[in-house]
């Protein structure tokens, strides 16, 4: 009877053994097949204050001491990536591992075909990744991007097995000499068939693409030096070949007079602008409080309830030239009523009197596989997890 339960405990210790070695060995290929994403366990959960988000919301740090993160992605693997320009490198979340390094300024993200591509002030590369360490390497080069002047941000989004890249203006206001400034290009994946897609765009960092039209969305950032509220910052719905109006108009095609003084000697078509008739602009979708500088933009899923769905967010990184202080903080807008109104407030006090008294500035917005949003803070060196309630 002893030996019998003593081979029994054998037994068991060889299959649990065996279990072991096999799970050491799978585990690998299997996170990569059936991507796992972080728990929100391992960020810290208590709440992140003075930041506000509505009832039944939870924001917590998902990751803290960053040197200014921008832009987010999800790698295959369900890892949160994030760009750290003023350090030149990718950094893959929570833990900060470095992805790759050495960059000149990178920005934009994106994934195609298992492949990591990164935008820098100068140059589009893609590098062969690697999801089970989260590391790049083998960079090669596919475009040659201007570089230089005020706006600096390179921007990608992947859709349709295209690339499309935006580039943000030399200036804060002129005519530019080089089209590829102040525009929306597309691109193959490999770099090939490099061509205008959107013109008229003074600073469209970020894009999103509507998830049941395919449309493109992004933010611009209007012009300085026309007062507190001139002219409105703008959400535009982009198409093939269209001017959103910079240097020469601006929001629902209005002429900025104080940069083209000359009037074109036109008259004008029964229930026209200027802007459309003598320099064919399209009008901005949704017009923006002046200098709320918006950034990052995000369809909302349908895993929030029901109240929240198709709508979407927008970060506005705030203002640094407005007599008081507008923006810092994510709105929600509709975009069939095109109404506007808070979500998360509290990154500058109430009542301060310049921008340098913000606490934190958002700027991309993202959401995993379980409708969880993640936000980026280029001044508080943070990532924060918004957690919704449950769908109703």
């Amino acid at each position: 009877m002893l030996v019998k339960k003593l081979l029994t405990v054998i037994a068991i210790l060889l299959a649990a053994g065996l279990l072991y070695r096999a799970y050491q060995y799978y585990y690998p290929a299997l996170t990569y097949l059936y991507p796992r994403l972080p728990a929100p366990s391992q960020a810290n959960q208590g709440q992140v204050k003075p930041l506000t988000v509505p009832p039944g919301f939870s924001l917590a740090h998902y990751a803290s001491g960053l040197s200014d993160p921008r832009d987010l992605e999800f790698d295959p693997a369900g890892i949160l990536l994030v760009s750290e320009p003023s350090q030149g490198r990718i950094v893959a979340l929570p833990d900060k591992i470095v992805v790759v390094s050495g960059l000149n300024r990178p920005h934009g993200l994106a994934f195609a075909r298992g492949r990591l591509y990164v935008a820098e002030t100068n140059a589009v590369a893609i590098y062969d990744y690697d999801p089970t360490t989260h590391s790049a390497s083998n960079r090669k080069k596919i475009i040659d991007l201007p570089s230089g002047g005020g706006h600096w941000t390179r921007s990608l989004l992947v859709k349709d097995n295209q690339l499309y890249i935006s580039i943000g203006s030399s200036c804060n206001v002129c005519r530019e000499s080089n089209p590829r400034r102040a525009a929306v290009y597309v691109a193959n994946l490999d770099g090939t068939n490099f061509r205008p897609f959107a013109s008229g765009l003074r600073n469209s960092v970020f894009m999103a693409a509507h998830p049941q039209t395919g449309a493109i969305w992004t933010t611009d950032m209007g012009r300085d030096n026309l007062g507190d509220n001139l002219p409105p910052d703008e959400i535009n719905i982009l198409e093939t070949g269209k001017s959103y109006g910079w240097p020469v108009c601006y929001g629902q095609n209005m002429l900025d007079r104080t940069f083209e003084k000359n009037e074109p000697p036109l008259e004008l078509p029964q229930g026209m602008t200027m802007c459309e008739a003598a320099y064919h602009t399209t009008a901005s979708y949704i017009d923006l409080p002046a200098h709320s500088a918006p950034l990052g933009l995000a369809f909302i899923p349908n895993s929030w309830p029901t109240e929240y769905r198709g709508d979407l967010l927008v970060a506005y990184h705030g203002s640094w030239n407005r007599s008081t202080p507008t923006g810092y903080k994510i709105v929600i807008a509709d975009p069939q009523t095109k109404l506007i109104q808070d979500f998360i407030t509290g990154f500058i006090p109430s009542g301060a009197q310049s921008g340098s008294e913000a606490l934190g500035r958002p700027v991309d917005l993202i959401f995993d596989q379980q409708g969880r949003l993640y936000i980026s803070d280029d001044k508080s060196g943070s990532v924060y997890l918004v957690t919704p309630p449950p769908a109703g």
